[in-house]
């Protein structure tokens, strides 16, 4: 008779070496499939928080990393897996961002940089003229910027320029924030707050104003704050067939995502995000 178990009471490491598992990543990445489960596994062996919680959900947060294309080092700001009470949820960086507007080849100039206070005169929302002189100094670990500018140009010539306060900033996570939400700012708001506003800045930005791909629709809905849920799937897989084929209900849609979101194969560029694992 088989016996079925939860997929829960395996450890991440026994969910990695699962063969339907890497089956289903090397049908997303290919050769570089056995590299990025090696990352997963480095990640969660690095933080304490995410050792905590539900193994299955890791390697759900890691396929929609591996779907965008997208590095999962916190280190490189692209795309990160974080702890939200005992599940683990995929959020894009501003950087991952970037990288999936620049895929689109419509845009000429992107960028998002923070402002502080003797840098900024003043914003006009209207005409979107900023009088902002940047001085290129080493910043003092205490200063913290006044505000945020998002700024694009398009092939076809087409500019948008956008800028939050630091307050409206704040004010969006402590609406908005699923994971940090409140006074206070926690997890990686508190640790990368910066980092967390310019992607707030460009998400607003390219959201709003940007043409978007597939690619940026599915990040959207997917890896984003805004939208995690805490609803973690018990999922059951047969523990004594040597191909284990019920662990594709892990990563059912993978590959089916993966034909919606990338028409072309990646690109040199985009498969050298994946280099130093």
């Amino acid at each position: 008779m088989t016996e079925i178990v939860n997929v829960n009471s395996l450890s991440l490491k026994q969910l990695a070496n699962t063969p339907t598992m890497k089956q289903n990543f090397e049908q997303i990445l290919g050769k570089r499939a056995p590299q990025f489960i090696s990352s997963v596994l480095t990640l969660v062996n690095d933080n304490y928080a995410l050792k905590k919680v539900d193994p299955v959900s890791v390697f759900n947060a890691a396929k929609i990393a591996a779907v965008l294309n997208l590095p999962i080092n916190p280190n490189l700001g692209y795309m990160y897996i974080v702890p939200y009470n005992r599940t683990a949820q995929a959020q894009i960086g501003y950087k991952g961002l970037i990288q999936l507007a620049q895929r689109s080849g419509q845009y000429k100039h992107l960028n998002a940089v923070p402002v502080y206070e003797d840098e900024f005169k003043g914003f006009n929302p209207l005409t979107e003229t900023i009088d902002y002189e940047p001085h290129f100094k080493d910043r003092k670990k205490d200063d913290k910027p006044v505000g945020y500018v998002g700024y694009f140009e398009l092939l076809n010539g087409f500019t948008k320029t956008i800028y939050w306060t630091r307050e409206q900033i704040d004010e969006h996570r402590r609406k908005f924030s699923k994971m940090s939400g409140g006074a206070t700012p926690k997890g990686v708001w508190a640790d990368n707050f910066d980092a967390m506003a310019l992607k707030t800045v460009l998400k607003n930005l390219l959201s709003k104003w940007g043409p978007l791909s597939t690619e940026m629709e599915y990040a959207y809905s997917k890896a984003d704050e805004d939208t995690i849920s805490d609803n973690a799937e018990v999922k059951e897989v047969d523990a004594t067939e040597e191909d284990n084929n019920s662990v594709d209900a892990l990563l059912d849609d993978a590959e089916a995502t993966k034909k919606e979101v990338s028409k072309d194969e990646p690109t040199s560029e985009q498969a050298d995000l994946f280099d130093g694992r």
